[in-house]
């Protein structure tokens, strides 16, 4: 099957007086594992329904593979979307919940048979197909979903949170599977969630939306590294954000925090600036250290592979990362510590 990209031009849709969605430029490769990631009400399911053309008609222009779809029906335009509850039918065997988009196709008996098998097969529950919904689990009802949806042969693969509905150690190895049997069939998909790890360990880019507006498009790397705002760098992890100035003369470049202290830069900001540090960029000691940034020890928490502390340095609270090894001492809540920043991974925003 030739792979399908999608291609979204200036995408507005409103429910009454509240814009949802707000200008929405994109384009997704063919073949690629693409993620809608934000908080409730980002609006980054309502594009996804829009994609597939449910909802209210939007302003602007879906293209999948080259064609303009706004105008069509969600059974023409030949998308498959998971849905967050999986919507089976509970009256029907697997093999029929598979089977029922095909019918309504009117594809023939022994095609149907031939092809909900290979479905069957991919997903891995073959041996399950005279099953009843209410009989599996839910890991088994998620890939009976996919099956019904693949069985069809769709263009584009939608998935609106499908892993929710899971625990945290299925939803882990359910996503490994996704993104293992995207990557055999080579299908277009499109896997919205607000989860960000989800979205780290499975897609190729992803979009970051917030209000109904993309925020930023880029790799999962690239968005942690280098977020384009605030937002991004607080949703994407944890961001430590200080609030200063920037000052650059022959000396090089220095950030001033609000409470004086100052941070040498490798390179120059704008002269009003927010430094953003990830929690892993900085250390901690007991000794003073020059060019570092006093601080106290509010709270400790035990992560396993590391210890993460609250710290009040330089007016606000910062969280600080470290990796823990057996016999490693810990900082004592109270303790007057020193930072030591890793600038050069600062971002000035």
């Amino acid at each position: 099957m030739a792979q399908t990209g999608i291609t979204i031009e200036d995408l507005h849709l409103s429910f009454g007086d509240t814009d949802v969605l707000r200008g929405v430029d994109l384009d997704i490769r063919p073949g690629e594992f693409f993620a809608f990631l934000g908080p409730s009400g980002s609006g980054k399911s309502t594009l996804l329904r829009a994609i597939a053309g449910f909802g209210p008609r939007p302003r602007g222009r879906i293209l999948i593979g080259g064609r303009e779809v706004l105008d069509l029906a969600p059974w023409a335009r030949n998308v498959g979307m998971v849905f967050q509850s999986y919507a089976l039918w509970p009256h029907m065997s697997v093999r029929d919940n598979v089977a029922f988009g095909l019918r309504e196709r009117r594809v023939p008996a022994r095609q149907i048979r031939d092809r909900v098998d290979a479905a069957l097969d991919l997903v891995g529950l073959g041996h399950l197909d005279e099953r009843m919904p209410n009989q599996l689990s839910g890991g088994q009802q998620q890939r009976i979903a996919l099956a019904r949806t693949i069985v069809v042969e769709p263009e584009v693969l939608l998935l609106d949170e499908p892993l929710s509905n899971l625990d945290a150690s299925l939803r882990v190895q359910m996503r490994r599977e996704l993104l293992g049997l995207q990557r055999k069939l080579g299908l277009t998909t499109i896997f919205v969630t607000h989860d960000q790890e989800e979205a780290n360990t499975t897609s190729d880019r992803m979009a970051v939306l917030d209000g109904g507006v993309i925020q930023q498009i880029g790799t999962p790397q690239e968005l942690y590294d280098q977020p384009a705002n605030l937002f991004v760098a607080g949703f994407l992890g944890t961001a430590n954000i200080f609030e200063g100035r920037i000052e650059t003369d022959g000396d090089g470049v220095r950030f001033h925090t609000r409470t004086g202290e100052v941070l040498t830069l490798p390179e120059a900001g704008g002269e009003g600036a927010n430094l953003v540090l990830r929690p892993q960029n900085i250390s901690m000691t007991l000794a003073p250290r020059e060019g570092g940034l006093r601080g106290e020890v509010l709270h400790r928490e035990f992560l396993g592979s590391q210890i993460r502390y609250l710290v009040r340095a330089a007016g606000t609270e910062i969280v600080v990362d470290q990796s823990h090894s057996a016999g490693r001492d810990w900082f004592e809540t109270g303790a007057q510590v020193h930072l030591v920043v890793n600038t050069a991974s600062a971002v000035v925003l």
